[in-house]
C-alpha cells in the first residue's frame, strides 16, 4: 500500500508540474522568431555596407550557430533548461527524476542529446533549405532534363522533401494534440529523443537557483591556470546569457515585430529593390575598369551572350556569366550587393 501510495503521489505531482501547451509553444515560438530577427538585422547591414558586413551576412549561419551552442550549454548546465524554457521558468526532467533540482543541471547524456537538438539540428536544416532552394533555382532556370544519375536524384529529392516536411510537420502537430489531452508527455518529438519531458520550476528550484554558488566561491585550495581559465570562460559565457535573458525580457516585441516585418517584406518572388542605395557611378568603383564597348560583358570582357541584368544594380552582363559568379558569391560583381539567382532578368533585344 505505501508503495502504491508513492506512485501516486509522482504521479500527482508530474501532471501538476506539467506545463500547458500554450507556455510550450510560447517558449517554442520565442527562439523561432530570434533567429530571422538578427537575420534580418544583418542583412540590413549588409545592404548597407558590403565590404564591412559582407562576411557577416554570408557566415550568419555558423556564427549564430556557435553562439547558439554557448548559450544553450550555458544554460543546460546550470539550469536543466533551454534558453527560452528558462525565460520561461520551465525545466527539463530527464526520466525518472521527477523531484531534482534544476541548479543540478541535465545529467550529461540528457545534455548532449538536448544541445545537438536545440542547436545544430536547425543549423543543419538551415543548410539543407538553403541547399534545396539553390537546386529548386537551378532546376527553373535549366532548359536540360538531367541525364546524370546525380541529376535524376537531386531531381526527385526536390520532389520528395515537401512530402517529407508536410509529414513531420503533421507528426508534430498530433504530437501536440496528444499532449492537449493528457495523452502523451511530450509536446515534440524533439523532447522525446532528447530523453527529457517539461516541467514547471517548483520554489525549491527558484530558491536552489539563486543561491547556487560558483566553482571560485567554493573552492577553498588556489585554481591552476587551467581552472582558471574555464572559470573565467564559463562566467563570460554567463555574463552575455543573462544579458541576452534580460535584453530579450525588454525586447521581446521587438523581435516579435522584426520577424513579422522580415516575413511580410519577402512574400513576393523577388525582394524589395527600392530600399537598396543607388549604385556608385562605373569610375568610382575599386573593380577594374569597365570595357569601353556597351556590348561587352564586365566580368569576360567578350560581347555579351544572353544578355541578362542584375535587379539589383542592373548592370548587365551575360547570362551564363552572372549565373556562375552569382551562384558563388551571392553578390553583384561590380557593387557587392546581396544577389541572389531570382534576381537575374533575362533581356530580349529585338534584332536591329
Amino acid at each position: 500500500m505505501a508503495e502504491r501510495g508513492a506512485h501516486l503521489s509522482s504521479a500527482s505531482l508530474e501532471r501538476d508540474d506539467r506545463p500547458s501547451i500554450f507556455e510550450v509553444l510560447a517558449q517554442d515560438s520565442l527562439m523561432a522568431s530570434v533567429r530571422p530577427a538578427l537575420q534580418h538585422a544583418v542583412k540590413v547591414l549588409a545592404e548597407s555596407s558590403p565590404a564591412r558586413y559582407g562576411g557577416l551576412w554570408r557566415w550568419f549561419d555558423e556564427i549564430y550557430t556557435a553562439l547558439d551552442l554557448l548559450l544553450q550549454h550555458h544554460f543546460l548546465s546550470r539550469t536543466s533548461a533551454s534558453f527560452s524554457e528558462n525565460f520561461y521558468s520551465l525545466k527539463r526532467v530527464p526520466p525518472g527524476a521527477g523531484g531534482r533540482l534544476a541548479s543540478l543541471g541535465l545529467p550529461r547524456r540528457q545534455r548532449w542529446r538536448s544541445l545537438l537538438l536545440l542547436a545544430l539540428l536547425p543549423y543543419l536544416r538551415a543548410k539543407l533549405e538553403g541547399l534545396l532552394g539553390r537546386l529548386r533555382e537551378e532546376d527553373d532556370f535549366s532548359i536540360r532534363v538531367p541525364r546524370s544519375a546525380c541529376g535524376r536524384l537531386c531531381r526527385a529529392f526536390l520532389a520528395a522533401w515537401p512530402f517529407c516536411s508536410m509529414a513531420w510537420e503533421g507528426w508534430v502537430f498530433c504530437q501536440q494534440l496528444l499532449y492537449v489531452f493528457g495523452r502523451a508527455r511530450h509536446h515534440s518529438p524533439l523532447l522525446r529523443l532528447a530523453g527529457v519531458r517539461l516541467a514547471r520550476l517548483t520554489a525549491q528550484d527558484i530558491r536552489a537557483l539563486d543561491l547556487k554558488p560558483t566553482a571560485a566561491s567554493t573552492s577553498a585550495s588556489p585554481l591552476s591556470a587551467g581552472e582558471k581559465l574555464r572559470h573565467f570562460l564559463s562566467t563570460a559565457v554567463g555574463g552575455v546569457a543573462v544579458s541576452i535573458s534580460t535584453g530579450l525580457s525588454v525586447g521581446v516585441f521587438f523581435l516579435q515585430f522584426l520577424d513579422w516585418w522580415y516575413s511580410s517584406e519577402n512574400q513576393g518572388t523577388i525582394k524589395a529593390l527600392t530600399s537598396l542605395p543607388t549604385p556608385p557611378p562605373p569610375l568610382h568603383l575599386d573593380q577594374p575598369e569597365l570595357p569601353v564597348g556597351k556590348s561587352e560583358c564586365p566580368l569576360c570582357r567578350k560581347a555579351r551572350t544572353n544578355d541578362t541584368a542584375l535587379a539589383t544594380s542592373g548592370y548587365v552582363f551575360c547570362y551564363r556569366c552572372a549565373f556562375a559568379y552569382v551562384k558563388a558569391h551571392q553578390r553583384c560583381p561590380l557593387t557587392g550587393y546581396p544577389t541572389e539567382l531570382q534576381h537575374l532578368i533575362k533581356l530580349y533585344c529585338p534584332e536591329g
